[in-house]
């Protein structure tokens, strides 16, 4: 029987890996929201310190804006390959809202997470934020389908954000992704019907 006693080990700490601190609070960000989480479940589930959370990241709505942008471009639809010049729009359309019937039901987090920000997060700063992203977003999707000649661009622009807040909706709701696939494709079906172009 051995009775040496085993001291702990004093080197140096293990490295603070912000990339991966972000993406945990960005998944948490996405399957809690802003609102229901504190800076204390936020040091949890990062592994970190306040101070050291604050030297990192600035505050809780910084850490916010930077989640939201690695969801976009980890978890974003692609429209722009959707909308691209030479995709018929009326494939672009039902391309985007089966992107987003797919993507809105993968992972443990349902539903969009800038949607359901912009529709649930009460924080000023965080909710100037979060919404002004899903502006941009409408935006783009506006300026793209104007330069593929269409009259609607504004209407169609809007219908799709309609349409895929309800997809957003209805898969943190729990509808199952085979039902949300024929509910995108009814409303690419609605949007259709009002391309006019030049």
């Amino acid at each position: 029987m051995n009775n040496t006693k085993k001291i702990g080990g004093r080197g140096r700490p293990r490295t603070f890996d912000r990339d991966e601190a972000l993406a945990k609070a960005q998944a948490l960000f996405h399957l809690k929201g802003y609102d229901a989480l504190s800076v204390a479940d936020l040091t949890a589930a990062i592994g970190i310190n306040p101070p050291s959370f604050y030297a990192a990241f600035g505050n809780k709505a910084a850490l916010y804006a930077e989640a939201l942008r690695l969801y976009e471009h980890e978890a974003g639809l692609d429209v722009e390959s959707a909308l691209a010049e030479g995709v018929p729009l009326e494939e672009g359309i039902a391309s985007i809202l089966q992107q987003a019937a797919d993507a809105y039901v993968s992972g443990d987090a349902k539903g969009c997470m800038v949607i359901e920000g912009a529709r649930s997060t009460v924080d000023p700063e965080a909710g100037a934020e979060v919404r002004s992203r899903l502006e941009a977003s409408r935006r783009f999707i506006r300026d793209r389908i104007a330069a593929r000649g269409s009259l609607q661009a504004e209407l169609l622009a809007d219908y799709l954000m309609m349409a895929m807040s309800g997809l957003s909706g209805s898969a943190r709701n729990g509808l199952p992704l085979e039902r949300l696939r024929v509910l995108a494709k009814m409303a690419a079906d609605g949007a259709i019907q009002h391309i006019e172009r030049k």
